[in-house]
């Protein structure tokens, strides 16, 4: 197999330009099991000006040809909120993208796609689906639209007026791909398409996206690019561990105080208490002043 660009350096570099719409048209068609054609690309917050952001993340904005908003994100470190960011989002393209003045029904249609190199929740998939339905609490049927708002809204169902959000968890992808989607998350996850993909825009992807289309400057900055995310990883994993480390420390320092005020209060002396416990005997009359 050849190696390709990795995607999210592509939406950094390659896939705002027209001639690539057939590669996150492929991906969309593919996730939302229906036909997709990018009318344009809208303004995101892809330029990040802090450096870990420059690297941990990268997103854009799409409009259909339906007009409907479509985010594209790629996160490659943890982020514990992730969920409330997905949600932060979704909410202010909604609100953004409507005209002061302008009546409800101008409120756009927003996917919110996001690809995540790290485990986001706790789950047995790779690839999560989430939309907004209302459901009755006494017979638990799901509340419908009515004939007319079906007509005015050109939607038959209710989660279709809100935001949807889809979750691929690319590194939990350990298996042979077998369906289109499979073949798309194989790529995500390693930088490789199946010889024989058939996959929508993984054809455009093994033509345009190949690392030996690249010039020496273009491969430097992507190459460093690369070792940047696998250091900002590291980075975290050793706050991580230390954080861990100082925390286990504080609580065997704060067990150390509760025994020596136990002993105190059992009438022991501050030498006996000092052999029990390894504190300092200025440790304990410290503790004593405290009491």
């Amino acid at each position: 197999m050849e190696n390709y660009i990795r995607f999210d350096w592509a939406m950094k570099r390659l896939l705002r330009n027209k001639a690539n719409y057939a590669v996150l048209e492929g991906l969309l068609t593919t996730l939302l099991e229906e036909k997709v054609t990018i009318h344009k690309l809208l303004e995101s917050e892809s330029n990040q000006e802090d450096e870990f952001d420059k690297y941990n993340r990268v997103d854009m904005l799409a409009e259909n040809s339906k007009g409907e908003l479509v985010l594209i994100e790629v996160q490659n470190n943890n982020e514990y909120a992730y969920f409330q960011r997905m949600l932060f989002g979704a909410s202010k393209l909604v609100t953004e993208y409507i005209n002061r003045g302008e009546g409800y029904e101008k409120v756009r249609k927003v996917y919110s796609v996001n690809i995540v190199y790290f485990s986001l929740g706790h789950g047995k998939d790779f690839v999560y689906h989430g939309k907004t339905e209302f459901v009755g609490i006494h017979n638990g049927d799901v509340l419908e639209l009515s004939p007319f708002q079906k007509q005015t809204f050109k939607v038959d169902k209710v989660s279709q007026l809100y935001p949807e959000y889809y979750i691929l968890k690319v590194n939990d992808f350990n298996r042979v791909a077998k369906t289109p989607l499979e073949e798309w998350i194989y790529y995500l996850n390693t930088g490789n398409v199946p010889e024989n993909a058939t996959a929508p825009g993984l054809d455009t992807v093994k033509e345009q996206l190949k690392l030996d289309h690249m010039n020496r400057e273009e491969l430097r900055a992507y190459y460093k690019h690369l070792d940047n995310i696998v250091i900002l990883r590291d980075n975290i994993m050793t706050e991580r561990a230390e954080g861990r480390a100082e925390g286990r420390a504080e609580g065997r320092a704060e067990e150390k105080t509760a025994i020596a005020r136990n002993l105190k209060a059992l009438g022991l002396t501050t030498a006996q208490i000092a052999q029990a416990t390894g504190l300092t005997e200025d440790e304990i009359r410290r503790i004593e002043q405290t009491i």
